[in-house]
């Protein structure tokens, strides 16, 4: 009998996940495991939670919904709470598995631990297997090999798209052979130590959790709405629903594939013919891919206050009162503060509004980036290790920029996007 598990983390889905489908292929019997680890709970180094409430109810939809999905085709997910280190090699044991399949990682502290799951697994005669699920382009089928990528985003696309090409989705597993797996006892925030989350009617979406609403989503933003044809133009909006796809929070669990989203938007450009916008959409998707393959590439740095440059030389102020009034919004910038008042209520922020909190942080009050990192980390439902940390470092002037530091005036970027001044109105009063 071969048996193996399949270790759910961030890639929440049925549709295109390699993981799954190598595990059935290879195996008599699957058992799908999902591992609510403590330390994905637990206060980093900045004072934050590496995971807040808003995230973590999404996350626990999310497995509900998979378990649902998983039960509907023969199996379940056994779900855990406690350091995978510890208890895959015990359901190894138990089970008499040979085999473990789990999604590839790229960040440091995820890569530590599955190096050592992987060293934990062996003395069980147990043989830990990865793939990368994640991006839209494989990191085999890229022009240059990780360490060869440019740290400059546009040769890294222009070659990309010139040189590689997308691979096919994976099908979607009808029936999977699991042995007999108990009814799952899914925590709540409560167990998690988080308290329960209120919905704000002011925020763009409620965003909940699993593939199928991931998949809704999509439909929605492409088919129902056809707004995927003005991408381009209202993607730096800031009020309502539809200014930009949203499906970052279901990316970011692996909810939905970069690779499914890329095949549906080739559907609806042949349905609704292609334009800028269409290409601006996978374009975004290429940023998305880029941070990782950074992440790849120069690992640890991406959390240093220097990044991925030998040397800032500037001073870095720790004004606790300046870091907690940019978080509760009393900046007295008022752009700046209803940025940051809608994502302490909703978990959630416009890219636009990003970009200029980001900004402010760094190059007005000259704090160290990390902090405003850190919070997105905690406050964010589509936190990436990747983009999150990627993007606050290219802001910053540590990272992927090449221009250096850069500077947003926020007066400006009010002026262009909150002409009116809906948005501000509608955080503010």
């Amino acid at each position: 009998m071969r048996r193996a598990f399949v270790w759910f983390k961030t890639d929440l889905r049925l549709i295109d996940n390699e993981t799954l489908v190598k595990a059935i292929d290879n195996s008599d019997e699957v058992i799908p495991v999902y591992i609510f680890n403590p330390a994905d709970f637990a206060t980093t180094e900045f004072g934050f939670q590496k995971t807040g409430s808003f995230r973590a109810r999404f996350i626990i939809e999310s497995v509900k919904a998979l378990n649902d999905e998983l039960r509907a085709i023969g199996s379940g997910l056994i779900v855990m709470q406690g350091n995978p280190v510890d208890l895959l090699p015990q359901l190894a044991a138990e089970y008499k598995a040979t085999r473990v399949y789990a999604k590839k990682e790229v960040a440091y502290e995820e890569k530590q631990i599955e190096e050592q799951v992987e060293k934990a697994l062996w003395p069980h005669n147990c043989v830990l297997e990865t793939f990368s699920t994640s991006t839209l382009y494989h990191a085999q089928d890229l022009p240059f090999s990780i360490k060869d990528i440019p740290d400059v985003f546009t040769s890294f696309r222009k070659k990309v798209e010139k040189e590689a090409t997308v691979r096919a989705a994976f099908n979607t597993p009808s029936k999977i052979n699991t042995p007999a797996i108990p009814k799952s006892t899914i925590p709540t925030l409560k167990a998690l130590g988080l308290k329960e989350t209120k919905a704000d009617s002011r925020a763009v979406l409620y965003f909940k959790g699993g593939e199928t609403e991931a998949l809704k989503r999509l439909q929605h933003y492409f088919f129902e709405t056809k707004s995927l044809s003005q991408y381009k133009e209202t993607r730096n909006g800031l009020v309502g629903a539809n200014y930009s796809s949203k499906f970052s929070a279901w990316l970011a669990l692996g909810c939905i594939s970069p690779r499914y989203i890329y095949q549906q938007v080739k559907e609806y450009e042949q349905q609704h013919s292609a334009n800028e916008s269409t290409y601006w959409l996978i374009f975004e998707l290429l940023w998305r891919d880029y941070f990782r393959f950074m992440m790849k590439k120069h690992r640890q740095k991406f959390f240093l206050q220097n990044g991925i440059k030998d040397n800032t030389g500037g001073v870095v102020d720790t004004n606790q009162k300046d870091l907690k009034d940019w978080i509760d919004g009393k900046t007295g910038v008022d752009f700046v503060d209803a940025n940051m008042l809608e994502l302490k209520l909703t978990g959630f922020m416009s890219n636009r509004g990003r970009q200029n909190v980001a900004s402010y942080l760094c190059n007005d009050l000259k704090l160290d980036w990390r902090l405003g990192a850190a919070y997105f980390e905690q406050q964010l439902i589509d936190y990436d290790a990747s983009s999150n940390w990627g993007n606050w470092a290219y802001l910053a002037g540590v990272g992927n920029d090449p221009r250096g530091q850069r500077y947003f005036n926020i007066a400006k970027q009010a002026d262009d996007y909150d002409k009116d001044g809906s948005y501000r109105k509608l955080w503010l009063n």
